[in-house]
């Protein structure tokens, strides 16, 4: 075959336009090409051990993590184990119950340079309500986590409060369904959703939460990652495209005419009525009246701001007083109750009975 005949040059064309152009040349692996001793093991990350890294890490890193108070217990009694887990990978950890956070640094045994950031995962999870069983997870190779901040999503609180529920279900049925049918561990606390597993799993978990949001019910994710999962499981439809067999849903747009009768019902209140009078109700004092009846009217503008200042510096002053006896409640022991003495005094109002005191007297000279 001849090759096609090219079109003439242009007028404004360079000389060098004509010139056969270089032909392409394959590339090689990079595996083949770089590292030591061209050996294609040495760019897989799990034959990555201890001999790849003999020296350890040039300089110690670190991160530290707040929690809330009422983690602060949890995290006291789990400590040792969290010491111990994370000391198997040459890592150091430090408590701080005063200030509240959680500190990970490396030392100089440390091999592994990735550990750190999944040991900074792990403290994140602890101050986010995870349970230490699953928050330990993430130090394994093909475990990995996720924090989706669900707060901002929506402006709305109520709204948000029922779509958050939505996303949890009846007693943790959604919750129990999305865990098994992603292999993840799912914990929905406050504005966030904390998830571990595979990265498959975190991908389908973060669509449904993110979908749920937007007010899309998470029970129709679960029904086509049902249908998916047997699908999968068929040798012959493995390689053929899923869409005819897979749910279409459509959203359902309500007309205005609904929306005004709902609104309607929602904002009418039934109000008690009160006693029949002929006469008018009370005019509502205006601030001008208020101000005219307490004698704020009469005085000067810069008095009056200048009373404003002193109430407001008054009223935080008295705020911030509250605020210290508070945070000093926690330092302050508490109140022994007063212990009871082992011996109790018998009571001298009961009477005594001569009778048998003469049969013990009895008793104890045949006893002799």
């Amino acid at each position: 075959m001849s090759k096609a005949a090219k079109p003439p040059r242009g007028e404004y064309e360079p000389d060098w336009a004509d010139e056969p152009e270089e032909e392409k040349k394959t590339r090689k692996e990079t595996a083949k090409m770089f590292g030591p001793q061209k050996d294609p093991e040495w760019w897989d990350i799990n034959t990555f051990s201890k001999e790849d890294n003999p020296n350890g890490l040039l300089q110690e890193s670190s991160f530290s993590s707040l929690f809330p108070k009422y983690r602060e217990k949890y995290i006291k009694e789990s400590w040792p184990l969290i010491e111990k887990a994370l000391g198997e990978h040459f890592l150091k950890a430090d408590l701080d119950l005063l200030e509240g956070t959680m500190c990970v640094r490396t030392t100089r045994k440390t091999w592994d340079p990735y550990i750190i950031m999944k040991a900074r995962e792990v403290i994140k999870l602890l101050s986010r309500s995870v349970p230490y069983e699953q928050a330990i997870r993430v130090l394994e190779d093909e475990i990995y986590c996720e924090i989706i901040k669900i707060s901002s999503m929506v402006r709305n609180k109520e709204r948000f409060v029922k779509r958050r529920a939505r996303l949890i279900g009846n007693d943790g049925a959604t919750l129990k369904a999305l865990e098994l049918l992603t292999q993840c561990y799912v914990c929905v606390q406050g504005g966030t959703v904390c998830a571990v597993g595979p990265l498959s799993g975190l991908k389908q978990i973060n669509q449904i939460v993110s979908d749920c949001m937007k007010n899309i019910h998470p029970i129709y994710n679960i029904k086509t990652m049902m249908i998916k999962r047997e699908l999968s499981k068929n040798d012959e439809l493995k390689d053929v495209n899923w869409d005819q067999y897979l749910p279409n849903y459509r959203k359902k747009v309500q007309s205005a005419s609904t929306t005004k009768e709902a609104k309607k019902k929602k904002a009418y209140k039934m109000k008690p009525k009160g006693e029949y009078t002929p006469f008018p109700p009370a005019p509502v004092m205006s601030k001008i009246d208020k101000q005219i009846e307490s004698g704020e009217y009469f005085i000067r503008e810069n008095e009056r701001k200048l009373n404003k200042k002193r109430a407001k510096l008054e009223a935080s002053a008295v705020k911030t007083v509250e605020k210290q006896k508070q945070k000093l409640k926690v330092y302050q022991a508490k109140e022994e109750a007063p212990r009871e003495k082992q011996t109790k005094k018998r009571p001298t109002d009961t009477p005594i009975d001569l009778e048998k005191l003469k049969k013990k007297a009895k008793l104890s000279k045949a006893a002799k």
